[in-house]
């Protein structure tokens, strides 16, 4: 009687689960491109309509195979399919965004030997590209990132006008994160890599807008992927510095990549020295932040050479410019739900506190926040005069490869600072009272940005029409409530975003302190639509010196005074 050969394993159900989820979410937003291929590119919408049939086959396959093999085959068959559907979403849709334009007119300029950083270039914001206003009334139209970005666009410039060659780099860049992401997770958890690069549609859309924090993502994935073993044994190895390299290009190609860092620099040194000792641990860290800061100078020597000014200011512009308040975060209070505020530099100062004291507490109880480290720098831009939502979406496959590859247990015999009030009987009250006086300065800074009051009343007198429906001129009558004298920058909004600066006609510059003026004000295209009677209107005053905010409905005066 022959041996019966062992039957094959199945795969766990949460693995069919998660291949299914990976499947089904190929066919978010795919409907909208094939619609448009199919009256311009019927090609597209050919290879498309191949990869619908991919998906209804995987779905049908992924529910009766009975191998693990198996799965894992489907897993990459799914794979491609969201891969093949990215790119012809980016055949599609390649034109970009203020970004990519200025990315790839950097790259122009670059090519052409002339300078990169401090070198406005406002014909490429045309009527339907965004700008980014100051709080200071005016707009910011030069480059304000680090340079692989332009290095890596440059060889792509035959791909055509506008932002193109920038939008294949960070589309590229994202496939090839996807790739990288999902060979490096165990098999059980693939999927969830294709869903999370691919599948949401959130960062194929980044990336068709050519972002440079796509890239710098990509660049991140191989160092956070098992984080926690860098340096095991004392040795980097060919691994570790390769991560190394990652890091510091990741570094020279935006700057969310600077405040992801210490947190990752910070726990390798406590895992390795809960393993190595002190000394060993240090000449480890010390070795892989050489690696990647060298690669960083590198990548940016060039340009630190050749325009060191305007470098170093390109690179910190970002955190400089001054940039008006928006996005999803605090900053929602006093944009929406109050009339202003005069202490809006408090924003940034909460921002600020909030890292500090999220890295410290990450130092402190490493062992328990290990795992998060991934996510806790971008607490702090809930709370920044820049809050928009994609500063930690597009960082969300990190997260993932963090939660699979760096779980709890990498981090149990991690070092931690001895602290006599922490390790006694009431052990864990005195990290609860460490915890809220870490993070009170920054709760506090943002009570006090949006607790504060608008410095400006504003009230409309008189309303312009040049159409029925369109505004040519706006008379404001505006008291300067606050105790120094300030300079208001003007502008009508329907909607969560800016929309351009108004000019003055008549009215003074800076309004003196407890004084009244009486404003008019130009659209910036000359008219101003008036949208539907549903829409809110919101009369803005911004100035710089100090940063303030003040705000008033004006829908009603706008309507009645035809």
């Amino acid at each position: 009687m022959q041996p019966t050969a062992p039957a094959p394993q199945a795969p766990a159900q949460w693995h069919r689960v998660l291949t299914l989820l990976a499947d089904i979410s190929c066919l978010i937003g795919t409907r909208a491109v094939w619609t448009q291929a199919a009256g311009h590119r019927p090609a597209v919408a050919a290879v498309i309509s191949v990869c619908y049939a991919s998906i209804l086959v995987c779905g049908v396959l992924t529910l009766v195979v009975r191998r693990t093999r198996s799965l894992a085959r489907l897993d990459g068959c799914v794979l491609a399919t969201a891969l093949t559907l990215a790119v012809c979403a980016w055949v599609m849709l390649h034109g970009g965004s203020d970004e990519a334009d200025l990315t790839t007119q950097a790259a122009r300029e670059l090519v052409a030997g002339h300078p990169v950083y401090g070198q406005p270039w406002p014909w490429l914001f045309g009527p339907h590209v965004a700008r980014t206003p100051t709080i200071y009334g005016g707009y910011d139209y030069t480059y304000g990132y680090p340079p692989l970005a332009p290095l890596l666009a440059a060889p792509l410039l035959w791909l055509g006008h506008g932002g193109a060659p920038a939008t294949a780099l960070s589309t590229g860049a994202l496939l090839t994160g996807a790739v990288v992401l999902w060979r490096m997770l165990p098999v059980p958890w693939r999927p969830a890599a294709t869903m999370v690069c691919l599948g949401f549609g959130m960062l194929p859309s980044y990336g068709r807008l050519g972002y440079p924090a796509i890239l710098a993502m990509a660049l991140l994935i191989p160092v956070v992927v098992r984080w926690p073993g860098i340096g095991a044994g004392g040795r980097l190895g060919a691994a570790g510095l390769a991560r190394a390299v990652c890091l510091g290009a990741a570094c020279a190609a935006q700057q969310l990549p600077w405040f992801l860092a210490p947190f990752l620099l910070a726990g390798m040194y406590a895992v390795r020295r809960g393993e190595l000792g002190g000394r060993a641990a240090a000449r480890v860290l010390l070795r892989f932040a050489g690696a990647a800061a060298g690669v960083w100078l590198l990548i940016d020597a060039y340009f630190a050479v050749t325009e060191p000014g305007r470098w170093l200011s390109g690179i910190a512009l970002p955190l400089t410019q001054g940039a008006v308040l928006h996005g999803q975060g605090l900053v929602g209070v006093s944009l929406y739900l109050t009339d202003g505020s005069d202490r809006l530099d408090w924003y940034s100062r909460a921002a600020v506190l909030l890292a500090a004291g999220l890295l410290v507490l990450f130092v402190l109880f490493v062992r328990r926040l290990g795992p998060a480290a991934t996510v806790l720098p971008w607490c702090a831009f809930f709370l920044a005069t820049r809050s928009q939502d994609g500063y930690y979406l597009m960082m969300t496959p990190l997260w993932l490869a963090a939660a699979v590859t760096a779980p709890a247990a990498e981090f149990r015999t991690a070092w931690q600072p001895r602290l006599r009030a922490l390790s006694g009987v009431r052990r864990r009250p005195a990290r609860i009272a460490v915890a809220v006086l870490l993070l009170t300065p920054a709760l506090v800074s943002a009570a006090a940005a949006a607790t504060g009051g608008p410095p400006l009343r504003m009230r409309v007198t008189a309303v312009r029409h040049a159409t029925p429906t369109t505004v040519s001129r706006l008379t404001v009558r505006v008291t300067n409530t606050a105790g120094t004298p300030l300079t208001p920058h003007f502008t009508l909004t329907t909607g969560q975003g800016m929309d351009p600066y108004w000019s003055i006609v008549r009215g003074p510059r800076t309004l003196p302190a407890h004084a009244t003026a009486r404003y008019e004000l130009r659209p910036f295209s000359g008219r101003f639509a008036i949208p539907r009677p549903s829409v809110r209107i919101r009369l803005r005053a911004f100035t710089g010196g100090p940063q303030t905010l003040s705000s008033t409905d004006v829908q009603r005066q706008v309507r009645r005074l035809r």
